[in-house]
């Protein structure tokens, strides 16, 4: 039996509108589900990405600690998303267009990425395998 693969991630944010349109602009597309969750802990909007994957947006009715993102401390580190090598500078464009910072196209050994932070801080990044 192989491991399978990830279905989707569900990040929480600070600001649910904010949010859902800066990765509406990242995305080039608008969620496809946006509702509470019948629990009613956590309202979620999701992303439908190409290959079957879900990108989810969570806010929660009970506050938690109010620090920023760290990827140093004990949890998430970043979101990669796949891309090629040839599509790299694409993505740089387009982040440029969409006015989001980022570190311009990194190359080591095992592959190259475009690092970002999304509203809330959250390490984000374009990667690519080698050629």
């Amino acid at each position: 039996m192989s491991f399978p693969a990830l279905t989707h991630v569900a990040i929480t944010v600070g600001d649910l509108d904010a949010s859902t349109r800066w990765y509406a602009s990242l995305f080039g597309a608008d969620p496809v589900l946006d509702e509470d969750e019948e629990s009613g802990s956590f309202h979620h909007t999701v992303f439908a990405l190409d290959g079957g994957m879900l990108f989810g947006l969570h806010t929660h009715t009970r506050s938690g600690p109010d620090d920023a993102f760290d990827e140093r401390r004990t949890g998430l580190d970043h979101i990669a998303f796949a891309t090629t090598q040839d599509e790299l500078a694409g993505w740089v464009a387009r982040l440029d267009d969409l006015g989001i910072a980022h570190s311009g196209i990194k190359h080591a050994h095992y592959g190259s990425g475009i690092s970002f932070r999304d509203p809330d801080g959250i390490a984000l990044e374009f990667f690519a395998a080698p050629a």
